[in-house]
């Protein structure tokens, strides 16, 4: 499967793309307004494709507190050297100017279900006929023994974007030949199946081009399997040997407790002291936005109608990306994506007289193992049985030529320079 930028774009658009029938027009009536909680790859993409189909009949308010969004995908290629920094960031003036998006720069701290209200930090309301919540995920401080919020900035997660990001290449430059790197993985479910895995071989990649490869880094892991395992400890064994470790709960018995100003993990049966850098990644929920309105179930994330995305709780509610339980999709910004365009389809029928379909859904996740080595997983997805439930398959192959990887990474590069223009212009 090969995906240019075009390709992607376009294959996006004449999905997203409706006919408008007669939409209903009224004298002097205000236009139906939708509400957009989070400025990522779902709620972005909501926004645009909202006010870019319907022509003008629909407000949309984008609430983002961040007027510039750094992505979580391929902030390991950052890490890794194959990124620069300004590349992974991107801002809504497109939106605004392009599409006549109101973005407002506040967080929304609360959500009156019943007044069909959104109350923000700088203490205004603002009204919605629909509401799109689209908040990525909320970090469990409390599932690591000994971590916190506090101890974030001694042993980071960079599992939301931003300054954690840029904390976690400063740290992994800072480590000397020899130093010891202990990831923690998280448990499922949670952002980015594939992602501390490629984050692995991108630390080793940078560290080996730095003449570093005395380092080893030690992945504790809760998960007895992970997403590519073949694939990812494969290329370890090619390329990094000696350098990475992966430990599952049989052999490391969990992490008793992490000691931050010394630099220690406790597990079961090993205690790691003085690691030059520890990356705590752990369990995760929906953002607390969602959380509060009631949206989410005890899993801690929220159900969903898979056949439009929208809240299993209330109908004028739409829930996309990582907050949501989306059955056999994973936690992806392609999968937020696809997700916001079934959701902005169904928005424009029911506000606007759009003409509407079944829904479909997909998601392909690249990893990058080594220069030129990239491996992908990912699927097709339809409503079936009450959940969003996969029809079709893939995953890389172990015995790939290396010409194949190298296109895989082609892709790659691609699709982001796609998604990224699909969401941000």
């Amino acid at each position: 499967m090969k995906i240019s930028r075009r390709h992607f774009i376009s294959a996006s658009a004449s999905f997203a793309g409706v006919m408008m029938l007669g939409a209903p027009s009224v004298i002097g009536q205000a236009k139906p307004r939708v509400v957009v909680i989070g400025g990522g790859a779902g709620g972005a993409t909501a926004a645009k494709y909202i006010a870019k189909d319907s022509g003008g009949a629909i407000a949309v308010t984008l609430i983002e507190p961040n007027a510039k969004y750094q992505t979580c995908f391929h902030s390991n290629l950052y890490l890794g050297g194959f990124r620069d920094y300004p590349s992974i960031v991107h801002d809504y003036a497109m939106l605004k100017s392009k599409y006549g998006i109101d973005v407002v720069s506040e967080s929304a701290t609360r959500i009156d279900r019943d007044k069909k209200e959104v109350s923000l930090s700088g203490g205004k309301t603002v009204a919605y006929d629909r509401l799109v919540v689209s908040p990525g995920i909320d970090l469990k401080y409390d599932s690591v023994p000994g971590w916190s919020q506090a101890a974030e900035e001694v042993m980071p997660h960079a599992w939301k974007p931003g300054a954690q990001t840029l904390l976690l290449k400063k740290r992994l430059d800072a480590v000397e030949n020899g130093g010891v790197i202990v990831m923690i993985a998280p448990p499922n479910p949670y952002r980015c199946p594939p992602g501390p895995y490629e984050r692995v071989s991108m630390m080793a990649h940078a560290l080996k081009v730095a003449g570093k490869d005395r380092c080893k880094i030690f992945v504790i892991d809760p998960k007895e399997t992970f997403s590519k395992q073949g694939l990812f400890q494969q290329g370890w064994e090619k390329y990094y040997k000696g350098m990475v470790e992966w430990l599952g709960p049989k052999v490391h018995d969990g992490v008793k407790s992490v000691d931050p100003a010394s630099g220690t993990v406790v597990t079961g049966f090993e205690t790691y002291k003085n690691a030059a850098l520890v990356n705590v990644i752990p369990a995760q929920m929906a953002g607390a936005i969602a959380r509060d309105a009631m949206l989410a179930n005890a899993s801690g994330f929220c159900a969903i109608d898979p056949t439009n995305m929208k809240s299993a709780v209330d109908s004028n509610i739409y829930i996309l990306g990582d907050a949501s339980i989306a059955g056999d999709m994973p936690k992806s910004a392609f999968s937020a994506n696809s997700q916001a365009k079934v959701a902005a389809l169904m928005i424009r029928g029911e506000l606007a007289g759009a003409r509407t379909f079944d829904a479909r859904y997909s998601n392909t996740c690249w990893s990058l193992i080594e220069t030129d080595d990239c491996v992908k997983v990912g699927g097709a997805y339809e409503a079936k049985d009450g959940k969003i439930t996969a029809s079709s398959t893939f995953v890389s192959k172990t015995d790939e030529t290396p010409d194949v990887r190298k296109q895989s990474q082609a892709e790659n590069m691609a699709w982001y320079a796609g998604i990224s223009a699909d969401i941000f212009t």
